[in-house]
This record gives C-alpha cells, sequence and structure tokens, in this order.
C-alpha cells in the first residue's frame, strides 16, 4: 500500500463481520502495523472489480438486445420541466 496515496475512512460493519475479518486480515498478513489496511484495500479492489464486471455484462447484455428508440414518450414539454 503506497502511504503517500492512502485516505482514511470510517465505517460502521456488523460486529461478527468485523471480527472475522480481523482474524482473517491477521492470518494473512500478520497482526503486524497496517494490516488491515492492506485487507481493507485487497477487498475493496476485488468488491470493485467484481462489480465492474458485472455491470459490464449487463451492458453488454442491454446492447445484444438492443434498444427500441421507437418508443413513444407518455410525457410532455411541461411535465419534462415540472411546470404547470
Amino acid at each position: 500500500m503506497n502511504e503517500e496515496m492512502s485516505k482514511t475512512i470510517t465505517v460502521n460493519v456488523e460486529e461478527e463481520t468485523e471480527h472475522e475479518f480481523r482474524e482473517e486480515a491477521g492470518r494473512k498478513f500478520g497482526r503486524r502495523k497496517g494490516y488491515l489496511g492492506k485487507a481493507v484495500t485487497e477487498a475493496m479492489r476485488t468488491w470493485t472489480r467484481q462489480n465492474s464486471a458485472d455491470l459490464e455484462t449487463q451492458a453488454l447484455l442491454l446492447l445484444e438486445k438492443g434498444i427500441n428508440a421507437k418508443r413513444k414518450w407518455k410525457f410532455n414539454r411541461d411535465e419534462l420541466h415540472e411546470r404547470g
């Protein structure tokens, strides 16, 4: 982890999840200074990559399915601009 590029965040998690996470992080990284930060960074990267891949898959499925551009919209100009 690059200390110059690190940020501090505060989050609330379930007690059991926090306990399990600390145990696993300690086993993997050892209980040395910064082990939780390393584990959280790894977890956040994994989560971000997984969700990004899911969004890409959904977008590709929509493209393959096609978009009906001939849809008739059910609003008028005043409704669009919240007038009236």
